[in-house]
């Protein structure tokens, strides 16, 4: 049994560094897909929802990557009261965004973006 740790943590300290630097690299390139659907979508709903879901996603990723790296125990809880301050306001901010933009009247796009336009773009 005691060769079995042995080995399970070398093996550990080899592979954590390839799967942190895997994870961190996912989590970036969920925030970079995030960051296209804020650019590319048409209305504010669309663009909060793409914003808020792969914000939390991508940073969650990011963060535990960053934890698969991290030194010590002390680094890694520091991440972890991260990641729950995140996981806290990342929601409530989309939220109150979302409300406000529903209380000043600010309405969804219904169907596909264009569709009461013809072919030379008038209506």
């Amino acid at each position: 049994m005691a060769d079995f740790l042995a080995n399970a943590h070398a093996f550990w300290e080899v592979a954590r560094f390839p799967a942190g630097g895997f994870l961190c690299l996912a989590g970036a390139l969920l925030c970079l897909v995030g960051t296209v659907g804020v650019l590319r979508f048409p209305d504010v709903y669309t663009r909060l929802h793409a914003a808020s879901i792969t914000d939390t996603s991508g940073a969650a990723l990011l963060l535990v990557g960053m934890m698969f790296l991290a030194p010590g125990w002390l680094v890694a809880a520091k991440l972890v009261a991260i990641g729950l301050f995140l996981f806290l306001t990342s929601p409530t901010a989309s939220h109150a965004l979302a409300n406000a933009a529903h209380t000043a009247g600010v309405q969804p796009i219904i169907g596909r973006v264009g569709a009461g336009t013809d072919e030379t773009g008038d209506a």
